[in-house]
């Protein structure tokens, strides 16, 4: 069984991540409008989320992320499918976007697209997808 006990890497591994966490929900948000937003933020989550796992062990992530990586496959995938197909009720055509500005009281007035609810449908995938092969690769040692 593999205990991790690297103090340098255990140290940096906080910081690290919260940049590469906080670098993808930057590409999650702006990327909705470029192409690879929620593929590339994925990845960049994937890539924080399996260093937290190299220094500090199995045991603790399942502890501190309680999450089920398998679920959020069909999670994504419906929310992407899902956001194509409402086109259809608009009488467009597959994956067509539309978008509109909102006022939040404490945000202010936003742009929201139909375009960021696939992103997030791709970000859950691919985030689920990595993850489960990567543990399940570690977990065969």
């Amino acid at each position: 069984m593999y205990k991790p006990n690297d103090l340098i890497l255990r140290t940096t591994t906080s910081l690290i991540a919260f940049i590469l966490l906080g670098f993808s929900v930057y590409l999650l948000l702006a990327g909705h409008n470029a192409p690879g937003g929620g593929f590339v933020g994925g990845l960049m989550t994937s890539a924080a989320i399996v260093l937290m796992y190299m220094a500090y062990g199995a045991g603790v992530m399942e502890k501190v992320l309680p999450v089920s990586y398998r679920l959020l496959i069909p999670f994504g995938l419906l929310l992407a499918v899902g956001t194509g197909l409402g086109s259809f009720v608009f009488d467009q055509p597959f994956l067509s976007h539309t978008y509109g500005y909102f006022h939040f009281p404490i945000l202010g007035e936003l742009e929201l697209a139909t375009a960021m609810l696939f992103d997030f449908g791709v970000y859950f995938t691919v985030l689920g997808v990595t993850i489960s092969i990567i543990l399940s690769i570690a977990s065969d040692q």
